[in-house]
This record gives C-alpha cells, sequence and structure tokens, in this order.
C-alpha cells in the first residue's frame, strides 16, 4: 500500500480545451497579424538564449489564455526576425510592445508580473 499516493479523480483526466497559445509572427507577417488587427495586441519580443525571456513566458502564455477573443497576443523571436525588433528599437529583452489601431502605445521592457502586462492591456481595452 502506497500511503503517499493521493486519489485525484479529476487530475486523471486529459483537459478537453485546447490549450491557447500566443500567435508566432514574424518580419514578414508583423504588419497584417499585428498592426491590421482590429483588437489590440501584445507583442513579446524574446530569445531562446534570454533567461529573463523564459522567466516571462508563463505571463504571456496566461495572457493569451486571458485575452482570447478580445486581444492579439504573439511573440517574435528577435534572432530569427530582426527587422522589427529595429523599427522599435529595441535595445535589450524581453520587450513586450502593446498596440492599438496599429500604433504602439506602451512598452514593458524586462522581467514583470502577469498583473503588470494585464493591467498595460486592460487600459487597452477600455
Amino acid at each position: 500500500m502506497n500511503l503517499f499516493k493521493r486519489s485525484n479523480p479529476s487530475a486523471a483526466k486529459p483537459s478537453s480545451e485546447p490549450k491557447v497559445e500566443p500567435i508566432h509572427v514574424t518580419d514578414a507577417d508583423f504588419d497584417e497579424v499585428i498592426l491590421k488587427s482590429e483588437l489590440p495586441a501584445v507583442v513579446d519580443l524574446w530569445a531562446d538564449w534570454c533567461g529573463p525571456c523564459h522567466m516571462i513566458a508563463p505571463s504571456v502564455q496566461q495572457l493569451a489564455e486571458a485575452y482570447q477573443g478580445r486581444a492579439v497576443v504573439a511573440k517574435l523571436n528577435v534572432d530569427e526576425n530582426p527587422n522589427v525588433p529595429g523599427r522599435y528599437g529595441i535595445m535589450g529583452i524581453p520587450t513586450l510592445l502593446y498596440f492599438k489601431n496599429g500604433k504602439e502605445v506602451d512598452r514593458q521592457v524586462g522581467v514583470t508580473s502577469y498583473a503588470n502586462l494585464a493591467r498595460k492591456l486592460e487600459n487597452l481595452l477600455s
């Protein structure tokens, strides 16, 4: 008898809900997906080698889930897509750019909490 095993019937069932992921954008489709979006958008500029980028990734994932259908949440790899970071003068990552009506209206540089990211996005929805 295993005294440490706990029975949790709900944990055994796989979720029927598909996991919502941030959209991956590139230099080629950035304008179409982000700037022409009718919804507010937030873009996480990141790189695979960047430790702080990995630290903020769960918060970006959470934004994608929480704001599905109300905002575009996207990620752009700066190593693979250098034009967009150059256009927006990105000097460090992670940087999150916030857009409304095709214009950058806010940005967050460095790691911060989900609450701070969501607050900035909420401001675009009001």
